[in-house]
């Protein structure tokens, strides 16, 4: 997942080619057992959901835990004004539509948007939805004169809220939040910006609202475990209607082999990111695997400030020496597609033709002769040992460590936890000192993350890369509403960063996840997020 810290009704109709699920026929399995008990007429059950990281801190935007943590649990207790539509054109990324909010227009300034707030929406408290809520919150992140305010949640809320210049309510049903430059983007920046009930909040305080956290999504906090288990149940007063399952529990076992023992035990009933090497026995246990493209990049960030990094022939050299399509087929199963350009595969930005770097380890040994190391070198990264969206992060670096050496590239891997990780980059730094560091992220699941990762001023680090022209195209397709057009910006500074060759480019992620063959109308959407009102356990 990142490493920052990035619907309908039920009626309706799931599109075949929607729930990509596979199973071998007839063979009911030992998975799913004692967690799975439900209904068995399209509806009911316990749906228990092993993660491959820790769980995040549940209030609001905190979180903490990647993309996973938000798509597990913070998206399924809170809203946005907005959301991702993640139950139609699962062929394609997922279109950005209202949720609390039923419309919005922005004014000829370009930077004053009108919200129309949606009527009749409870909390899960029974605390009405309306513009003093929205206000309520938006003071709670951005004004350090609120009695809700603090540090932590000012921090975290920068990421989507930070370009909010103001905000008030124009009347009940209307809140006007003006940028502080033109953002086309900003609908989608606030699918991100969650709401909590105000009630909730002012009665815990929000030193200890994480312990009783209370949204309007479609499932409500029962209880947890600090870090290692949460409880939730159907919020049977959702405004899209109830969903389909009793209770959502989430468990964290970041060990891949723990969370498939859980799966085959009946401790769990679903599982994120099963060990590739597992999928052919539990298919063969009727375990059922659900994969999608989505906007995922597995890549080596380089420190572009450091010799022999800061040559690009040397970046293209070891981007050629790797084997991309052993890791994704051989490796990894057929769980990932490799990535031979920026933009993953699943985005509007990627380019077929950007597709430039094949497997070619002469090409490579060129490259590095015209750079005057043609002897090789030697050099570091940072791997994490899991988290979200990593994927098996220890052995795809073996594997890349491998083909580098058959360049001459000697490669030192150092390992420390996810947590640690992002947490220095966040401070601008690399965990253990090396000179590159490996890692998961998303690049369009919000557009406002992109000058995160790319944008030559980022507060993390992201191995000095520095292209005015890339900063220019980011920031002037970003200030464009016209999604088509903000789309051709970005492809167009992608292809820069392509050509710079700042990253190693691997894998893109399919997003495989194991169920029980109990567990029923899963919709797979080409993103990191779920729709789980359609979910239910027989």
């Amino acid at each position: 997942m990142t490493r920052t810290a990035r619907i309908r009704t039920r009626a309706v109709a799931l599109p075949a080619a929607a729930v990509l699920l596979t199973a071998a026929a007839g063979c009911a399995g030992s998975s799913g057992g004692s967690a799975g008990a439900g209904g068995g007429n399209g509806h009911g059950g316990t749906l228990v959901i092993g993660a491959t990281g820790k769980l995040p801190n549940p209030d609001t935007v905190i979180g903490g835990a990647g993309f996973e943590g938000k798509r597990l649990v913070s998206f399924q207790l809170y809203e946005g004004l907005t959301r991702y539509e993640l139950l139609k054109d699962t062929d394609k990324p997922p279109v950005v539509t209202g949720a609390l909010a039923t419309d919005w227009q922005v004014a000829a300034d370009a930077r004053t948007w009108t919200f129309t707030l949606r009527k009749g929406v409870t909390f899960q408290d029974g605390t009405p939805f309306d513009a003093d809520a929205v206000i309520f919150n938006l003071a709670r992140y951005l004004d350090k004169k609120s009695p809700e305010y603090t540090d932590a949640l000012g921090a975290a809320a920068a990421e989507y809220a930070g370009d909010i210049a103001s905000y008030r309510k124009t009347d009940a049903d209307h809140v006007e939040l003006v940028t502080k430059d033109p953002n086309g983007h900003f609908p989608e920046d606030l699918a991100h910006v969650l709401i909590a009930s105000p009630t909730a909040v002012r009665g815990t305080g929000s030193a200890h609202f994480s312990q009783h956290p209370v949204g309007t999504g479609p499932f409500s906090f029962v209880s947890q475990t600090e870090g290692q288990q949460i409880e939730l149940a159907a919020n049977k007063d959702y405004w899209r209607g109830a969903p389909k399952l009793d209770r959502l529990v989430i468990k964290a076992l970041p060990d891949a082999a723990a969370r498939t023992a859980a799966l085959r035990s009946g401790g769990v009933n679903w599982i994120e990111y099963p060990n590739p090497d597992d999928i052919d026995s539990l298919k063969a246990d009727g375990v059922q695997i659900a994969t999608n493209s989505y906007d995922h990049l597995w890549y080596w960030i380089l420190d572009t400030s450091k010799a022999p990094w800061n040559n690009p022939l040397v970046r293209k050299a070891a981007n050629y020496a790797i084997d991309r399509k052993a890791i994704a087929e051989k490796l990894l199963h057929g769980t990932a597609d490799p990535a031979y350009q920026t933009a993953p595969r699943a985005t509007a930005a990627y380019d077929p033709a950007e597709d430039v770097y094949s497997y070619d380890p002469a090409k490579a040994r060129q490259l590095l002769t015209e750079a005057g190391v043609p002897n090789g070198f030697s050099t570091s990264v940072t791997v994490p040992t899991g988290g979200s969206g990593n994927l098996l992060p220890v052995p795809i670096a073996e594997a890349l460590q491998r083909d580098l050496a058959a360049v001459g590239i000697k490669v030192e891997l150092r390992t420390t936890d996810w947590t640690t990780l992002i947490g220095a980059e966040a401070k601008g730094e690399v965990a253990l000192g090396s000179d590159a560091v490996a890692q998961s992220t998303t690049l369009f699941q919000s557009e406002a993350l992109l000058p995160l990762f790319l944008g030559s001023k980022s507060p993390f680090w992201t191995g000095h890369y520095a292209n005015p022209q890339v900063d220019e195209l980011l920031a002037s397709s970003a200030a464009n509403a016209d999604q088509a057009a903000r789309q051709a910006g970005y492809r167009t500074a992608l292809s820069l960063v392509t050509q710079d060759a700042p990253w190693l480019f691997v894998v893109n992620d399919r997003n495989p996840r194991a169920l029980s063959p109990k567990v029923q109308g899963l919709v797979q959407p080409q993103s990191w997020f779920l729709d789980l009102t359609t979910v239910w356990v027989r």
